[in-house]
């Protein structure tokens, strides 16, 4: 049976917002400043950050995007550290094809994933032991109603992925096209285009979720990411 693994290494939400206060004070923004360009509230981001309230997986990708950080580095520890100047180092460079060197440690045991609880009713689980810049490899778990945006909300961002669900039904609709992804099903589709994916059954969705070039080094930010400014569900 197929089942969602919270472990050992999942981030309290007062480290989550230790993470991004962190990254925001680095980078000179005022929590007005990035609610502004983020398009959510003020306190909206204040709750996160002093562990209050779960981003959803919509504001997620807007603050990653905004501060120029990576997942891993909102959600985990992989965090560049600041230089004495209190500049940010610049990521790992890719590879010349693009792709980033392998981890130094290659196996990811299933009791030491990191994993995320989101508010949108999403867990996503880590399947590499360390961040992979332009890279993202995750078991996903849809939660019954959950969603990664509320119904009429899309998102959208650099690069492409691919999915393949393991057990549940996932609704995906990309645009304005709708397809139904049963367990063995799988998809691949340009991530510049608005899309959304949600649980259609009434027991959780299990999927294993690539994204490769969220954010192309060559071409800047990624299209921007609309949102949701509602207050996400408190823990």
């Amino acid at each position: 049976m197929v089942g969602a693994r919270i472990g050992a290494d999942t981030p309290a939400y007062s480290e989550l917002g230790d993470r991004l206060r962190s990254a925001r004070t680095a980078r000179g923004q005022s929590l007005r400043s990035l609610a502004e360009r983020v398009g959510v509230s003020p306190s909206l981001i204040s709750q996160v950050e002093r562990g209050l309230a779960r981003p959803s997986v919509n504001t997620l990708y807007a603050l990653a995007r905004e501060l120029d950080v990576s997942f891993d580095e909102l959600l985990f520890s992989d965090v560049r550290p600041t230089t004495g100047s209190g500049e940010i180092p610049s990521r790992p460079a890719l590879q010349g094809d693009g792709w980033p060197a392998s981890p130094t440690n290659p196996v990811q045991r299933t009791a030491d994933r990191r994993s995320i609880r989101l508010a949108s009713g999403v867990i996503w689980e880590r399947l590499t032991t360390e961040s992979l810049p332009n890279v993202d490899f995750l078991y996903v778990t849809y939660e019954v109603g959950g969603a990664s945006s509320p119904e009429h909300e899309f998102q959208r961002h650099g690069g492409q992925e691919w999915g393949y669900v393991l057990s549940g039904r996932l609704g995906v609709t990309i645009g304005f096209d709708d397809h139904v992804l049963e367990p063995g099903d799988a998809i691949a589709l340009d991530s510049t285009v608005p899309h959304r994916l949600y649980n259609l059954g009434d027991q959780p969705v299990h999927a294993i979720w690539f994204v490769h070039g969220r954010r192309p080094v060559d071409a800047g930010a990624p299209a921007g990411v609309e949102v949701d400014d509602a207050d996400p569900d408190l823990p």
